[in-house]
């Protein structure tokens, strides 16, 4: 039987990152984004539903997403469930989050709620930011 861990998900940033460092020197950096879903009742009524999702991005990936990333910026994950299962109080908890294989930034350089990447001295945007748009270019179809 064939499976597969795979997710897409289009939101904003319900805090700024947090960027640490494992023992070993890998990076890592949490956080999370609110999804909004909008579906008609029972009583036929428009209504709409917060999702909040955790994302954890490893490496490069999450290096760049503290350095750029901030509360309310719109970005598209792509990763991976990942269960996580400890033990408090003699009681078994787990919990779901999103392993971040990729980050894209969305909304502009300035985004929503995010700046715009130094361009002395630091770090470029990452490739799947994608480059900044011209004032010739048109504008994307979506």
């Amino acid at each position: 039987m064939a499976s597969l861990n795979k997710v897409l998900l289009i939101g904003n940033l319900t805090r700024d990152p947090e960027l640490k460092y494992t023992p070993q020197g890998t990076a890592v950096c949490d956080f999370s984004i609110a999804l909004n879903e909008k579906f008609k009742g029972k009583d036929g009524s428009w209504q709409e539903k917060v999702h909040y999702i955790d994302i954890a991005a490893w490496g490069r990936t999450a290096e760049v997403c503290g350095e750029y990333l901030k509360k309310g910026r719109p970005v598209f994950v792509e990763g991976r469930l990942n269960q996580d299962r400890w033990e408090q109080d003699g009681q078994k908890r787990s919990k779901i989050r999103v392993t971040a294989d990729r980050v894209q930034f969305l909304g502009g350089p300035q985004g929503a709620g995010g700046g715009r990447a130094p361009s002395e001295g630091g770090a470029e945007a990452p490739p799947e930011a994608g480059p900044e748009p011209g004032p010739g270019d048109p504008e994307p179809p979506f």
